[in-house]
């Protein structure tokens, strides 16, 4: 059988905390959906979808299991529309865990064949949020570590426009 996994996310932009969990996950299943998630919590974004996944698919092109797609609704019914048991998530720190709980709870509500998998991300990721490198980039301050580099030039076209 094959080992399906969802790992979702805003991901706006895409960090390289997330590209440690993708490429992390990517040794475990054999087929991952990176799934750009429209967030109505969210009301505010950098960047467009199209954009998002555009970024995503350059930043992952080297990992052949990964398919870059993108969802509104609920995170479950799109789980069950790939065959997915697994939602991969990423973990930075406590406070992470505390919100992650909750929509586990809440996903396992909903279908309880369908797994979350948390994996703690590299030490060197702990304190990397999409925020913190908007902010940083706004400024002006270098984030080109922190980013794939495709990600650092549309961070310096967005902000050059401003």
């Amino acid at each position: 059988m094959e080992r399906i996994a969802v790992c979702p996310g805003s991901f706006d932009p895409i960090t390289n905390g997330h590209i440690d969990i993708i490429t992390r996950g990517s040794f475990i299943f054999d087929k991952m959906y990176v799934c750009v998630l429209n967030n109505s919590e969210k009301t505010s974004t950098l960047f467009t979808i199209d954009e998002r996944l555009e970024l995503i698919r350059k930043s992952t092109k080297d990992i052949p299991n990964i398919i870059v797609d993108s969802f509104n609704g609920l995170l479950i019914d799109y789980a069950r529309s790939v065959n997915a048991k697994v939602i991969l998530r990423g973990l930075r720190a406590v406070s992470d865990f505390e919100y992650e709980m909750r929509i586990t709870s809440m996903n396992r509500k909903l279908d309880r064949d369908i797994d979350t998998f948390f994996i703690m991300t590299d030490n060197s990721y702990s304190f990397l949020s999409s925020s913190i490198v908007k902010e940083v980039a706004k400024y002006g301050g270098d984030v080109s570590d922190l980013v794939p580099p495709v990600v650092n030039e549309a961070l310096k076209g967005k902000f050059s426009k401003k």
